[in-house]
């Protein structure tokens, strides 16, 4: 009986035993779970913030990228906006250089039919004529390298007495004209020019009007004027159109418009004195300065 209680006590006492173990170990794995839901907590905190660093360098590369891709946009549009007003002012200049162009084709069509009529006018006159033409003077020498001789004076009877006019007028008319063409011959182009104009507005009628004329336009081509040349000689061809110096002036006319670069009007102008001088020295001159013109105009291909 003794011994059954002692068992009986025995495996009383090992019961306890176990019942406390085992709440001891229930307690240690609530303590890994806490520790272990902690753990998880930790980590996920770190990955939110890791997270989100992440985003933001990406949004901050991001707004640099956008802000060089602005920055270049800004750059080109600037560059265009450059090139546009380059192309609105090569417009406007050539517009311009194009107006201006077409003004002065207008103006050489104008004068050009103007000598077209006078031309006419001559020829009508000539037709009507019954005696030959007299001769022309020979008034230019060959222009080859497009240089102004001076041109041979055709004498006149410059100390006869003019018609109402008495003999010492006649001969201080005279005298005024010897001065002025003596300056023309020793070069003086500007002074001989102011006497052959001051003889032009005293004597406007008489037989060296046409000559005064003449070697005023001259003086012009000699100093290489060759616009105010081309007028002057036109004044000579309208007031003096059967002047023995008309030839001459209708040539050094061609000559001129060649000098600006007009090479177009030059041809017609020298080709008009060949038709209505024929045989003369002026027609010779421009036949040759036609033929010199072909040879240094490029050929068409």
């Amino acid at each position: 009986m003794k011994k059954a209680c002692l068992v009986i006590f025995a495996l009383f006492l090992s019961a306890c035993a176990s019942s406390n173990d085992f709440n001891r170990l229930r307690s240690q794995v609530n303590e890994l779970q806490q520790s272990s839901s902690e753990t998880k907590k930790d980590v996920a905190s770190v990955r939110e913030t890791t997270t989100g660093v992440v985003k933001e360098d990406s949004l901050f590369a991001l707004r640099e990228s956008q802000t060089d891709l602005l920055a270049k946009v800004n750059e080109n549009a600037r560059g265009l906006q450059e090139l546009r007003g380059r192309f609105d002012e090569n417009r406007y200049f050539t517009e311009k250089t194009f107006k201006e162009s077409s003004s002065e084709r207008e103006l050489l069509k104008t004068q050009i039919a103007a000598l077209e009529t006078q031309v006419k006018s001559l020829k009508d006159r000539l037709a009507l004529t019954e005696s030959p033409a007299k001769p022309q003077g020979e008034t230019a020498e060959a222009m080859g390298t497009g240089s102004s001789p001076l041109a041979a004076e055709t004498p006149k009877t410059a100390g006869e007495p003019q018609d109402a006019m008495s003999a010492s007028a006649a001969d201080s008319m005279s005298a005024d004209y010897d001065a002025a063409y003596q300056l023309f011959q020793e070069k003086k182009f500007k002074e001989s020019r102011k006497k052959f104009e001051i003889f032009l507005r005293e004597y406007p009628k008489s037989k060296l009007a046409d000559n005064a004329q003449f070697w005023t336009a001259e003086s012009y081509y000699a100093e290489k004027d060759f616009e105010n040349a081309i007028l002057s000689y036109e004044t000579l061809l309208k007031k003096y159109p059967e002047s023995s110096k008309a030839s001459g002036g209708m040539l050094k006319q061609g000559f001129a418009f060649i000098e600006i670069g007009d090479r177009k009007t030059g041809k017609i102008i020298l080709t008009k004195v060949m038709e209505k001088y024929p045989g003369s020295r002026d027609a010779e001159l421009a036949k040759k300065k036609l033929a010199e013109i072909d040879k240094k105009s490029p050929k068409k291909r």
